[in-house]
């Protein structure tokens, strides 16, 4: 039990940190961050795939447990990426209609920064042709479905730090993992803390409240590691629904988000980076 306490603190970093973060980064919003930020989700994206393949199912895949690896790996992932897309969905049917758009030729979809932390509607309320009701609760209920959201990818952390209980800072696939999702966390904060600001909250209090919803984390962290320690089939389990949760955050989120923002070649590279370096930090 002594190894829950580092666990604890590197996912207080990741995930009340991560958003945290990126709460304080929107109270600097840049217009001309996009490109930035993109190629950061980029790279996270392709550390993240790295340690999902290499580190994770590489783990699950080779156990020996009764049943046979394959068929929980297969289950496992299914499960986990079907979870988050479910949460993801409630996210979007929960925030999409508190926040409403400026005309009938306003984009639907996140076409930029801007438009995915609903920061380009500010200029519309401070001119008081949309009331700034709509972005508080808007911001409110985004807090609510990102705390909900953390909860799963807290798992992730936990099921990766499982495989070496004894010690959690041998496990460099987990620490990485815990970096990825730390950083995916930074637009996630953004995306609260936005909303809240601008529809009047103070941003020392509205930083504050976006990084709280990063504290599930932790929770999931816990929850993950425990799975896992129970037997080798758990941790197989707990392994690939970790993967199959990080595979849709990959693909349903940070590279879709990545090309919406910049539309360039230079994200695919980018990538590819974050691939090498995972594969890097993996067998080094």
């Amino acid at each position: 039990m002594n190894s829950i306490w580092p666990l604890v603190m590197i996912t207080f970093i990741a995930g009340v940190g991560g958003t945290g973060l990126g709460g304080a980064v929107s109270c600097m919003f840049r217009k001309d961050s996009d490109k930035t930020v993109s190629l950061l989700l980029s790279f996270a994206a392709g550390v993240m795939t790295a340690v999902v393949c290499f580190d994770l199912l590489t783990e699950a895949l080779n156990a020996e447990t009764d049943t046979s690896p394959l068929l929980l790996v297969v289950c496992g992932i299914t499960a986990g990426f079907a979870l988050i897309a479910l949460l993801n969905a409630l996210i979007d049917r929960a925030t999409n209609h508190e926040v409403a758009h400026i005309d009938e030729n306003h984009p639907r979809t996140a076409d930029s920064l801007e438009e995915l932390t609903h920061a380009n509607h500010l200029q519309e309320h401070r001119e008081g042709r949309q009331p700034r009701s709509g972005l508080f609760i808007a911001g409110l209920v985004m807090a609510a479905a990102i705390a909900l959201h953390n909860v799963p990818e807290g798992m992730v952390i936990g099921a990766s730090f499982a495989r070496t209980a004894e010690n959690v800072f041998s496990n460099r696939g987990g620490l990485v993992m815990a970096l990825v999702i730390g950083l995916h966390n930074i637009p996630e904060g953004m995306a609260v803390s936005v909303p809240l600001i601008s529809g009047g909250m103070k941003k020392i209090s509205a930083v504050g409240v976006t990084a709280l919803s990063g504290a599930p984390t932790i929770l999931g962290a816990v929850l993950g590691f425990l799975i896992g320690t129970i037997s080798p089939t758990a941790l197989v389990l707990s392994l690939s629904f970790a993967s199959g949760a990080m595979l849709y955050v990959v693909f349903g989120e940070l590279l879709p988000e990545s090309i919406l923002m910049w539309r360039s070649k230079l994200p695919a590279a980018a990538v590819l980076l974050g691939m090498l370096t995972g594969l890097i930090i993996i067998y080094c």
